[in-house]
């Protein structure tokens, strides 16, 4: 595994983290979130471009089935911007 798929890998993890705990949006169900961080694993060991991958909004193929990717996409949208003060 390179360093920019880990890279990636620890910041969806923290971003799901953080949202998990702090969002008020966030389901009360932890195993939610550990599927879905699973799942989000899953599609970047499988990612047909590897290290060379470009950012998820930016990709050609889009990987995630419809419902999963519109719900990291609001994971991001609130945890994105929280992370830079952390």
């Amino acid at each position: 595994m390179g360093a920019r798929l880990d890279r990636e890998k620890l910041t969806i993890q923290k971003m799901i983290a953080l949202y998990q705990r702090k969002s008020p949006q966030a389901l009360a169900e932890p195993a939610h979130y550990q599927a879905l961080y699973d799942y989000a694993m899953k599609r970047l060991d499988k990612c047909v471009f590897g290290e060379n991958k470009p950012a998820c909004r930016q990709c050609p193929i889009h990987c995630y089935q419809p419902a999963k990717r519109e719900e990291m996409k609001q994971i991001m949208r609130w945890a994105g911007p929280k992370m830079l003060w952390r």
